[in-house]
């Protein structure tokens, strides 16, 4: 076992190692070492397991590259984007390294765990966290912050396929808030290069750098965000109740989330940033798949929300499948109350 701490991917240390190098504490998921310049990240999986959900891992590759999943700090009630989850938050602006170790066993004949060092990572500018539901120590359901971590430029990191989410043990539903745009006080900045090493074998650039999205991305999904939350005002000032769901499937990682449902007129709703056929695709594929899920779906309608007038053709597909559309104008929203198209 190595007892000095030198932050090479692939390395397997201890928190005390890690601790005596760095000056960090040893005991929370989370510990902030303010005079190294850096916060460390310990994810431990089975942790969650133990409570009943499953969010912690390695996710699946997005068009971005890279992307590994962690549930913030708070062990009871609702998580805050302050405290320790605010150190992850802060990171770039504080120009401080974030550096994630997975639980990797046991010390041999010793109770101490393992860590085994993954890299350095950047929180995602783009969707820094996603909120879920989970139960606490206390059993009780509350919302989580799940933390979307990249490979900083130049790392490589030292994960396996023993790292990935691990699959839900049971299909289930939980009532959620609707999709909001993560609030502008918490918008983490884009990353500057950082000096990292990397193993002798692999000494190259990763293009899994989230150094490499697109500001113009940034801004599409805050305006599905903005769009989300302008329209559950809008359904709000009209009377209507809404909520949203998560879904977990049984066999698979992850949840499924829906932008919005209008409870009080048991329609499903998902938004996009964009009003392009590309995307009004993909909302179709979404709905088809949600709809599936949601109690009493006999009668449920379903709708596209979108930020502008699509084409006329657009217009056609989602009517020719009994899609409803709603698009933002100067002065509300068209196309609300959708009429019924239910199949």
């Amino acid at each position: 076992m190595t007892t000095t701490v030198d932050l090479v991917p692939g390395l397997i240390t201890t928190r005390v190692a890690i601790s005596a190098t760095f000056g960090c504490g040893t005991f929370q998921g989370i510990e902030p070492a303010d005079k190294a310049g850096k916060v460390f990240v310990f994810s431990d999986p089975s942790a969650g397991e133990e409570y009943g959900y499953t969010f912690d891992g390695r996710a699946e590759d997005d068009e971005y590259g890279a992307l590994y999943l962690y549930t913030g700090a708070g062990a009871k009630g609702d998580q805050k984007p302050s405290g320790r989850n605010g150190s992850l938050l802060t990171h770039v602006e504080k120009d401080r390294e974030l550096h994630l170790f997975v639980a990797h066993g046991r010390v041999p004949g010793g109770g101490a765990m393992l860590q085994r060092y993954i890299g350095q990572m950047v929180l995602d500018p783009i969707k820094p966290y996603a909120v879920r539901r989970g139960p606490g120590q206390d059993g009780v359901m509350r919302n989580v912050l799940v933390f979307r971590f990249r490979p900083a430029a130049g790392t490589t990191p030292a994960w396996t396929e023993a790292d990935r989410v691990p699959a839900a043990a049971k299909t289930s539903m939980e009532i959620t808030d609707p999709a909001v745009p993560v609030p502008a006080s918490v918008v983490v900045p884009v990353p500057k290069q950082h000096g990292v090493k990397v193993k002798a074998t692999e000494q190259h650039t990763t293009a899994e750098t989230v150094a490499d999205i697109p500001a113009a991305q940034r801004k599409v999904l805050r305006r599905e965000g903005e769009l989300v939350t302008a329209f559950t005002d809008h359904l709000a000032a009209a009377g209507h109740t809404t909520h949203s769901f998560q879904f977990t499937i049984k066999g698979e990682p992850g949840a499924l989330t829906p932008d919005l449902y209008d409870a009080t007129d048991h329609t499903l709703y998902e938004a996009k940033g964009l009003t392009s056929r590309a995307n009004v695709r993909m909302a179709i594929g979404q709905l088809l798949d949600y709809r599936r899920r949601v109690p009493n779906r006999a009668e449920l309608r379903v709708a596209v929300l979108l930020p502008s007038e699509p084409t006329e053709d657009v217009k056609e597909l989602l009517g020719e499948l009994g899609i409803g559309l709603v698009y933002q104008t100067d002065d509300g929203f068209a196309g609300w109350p959708i009429a019924d198209k239910r199949p």
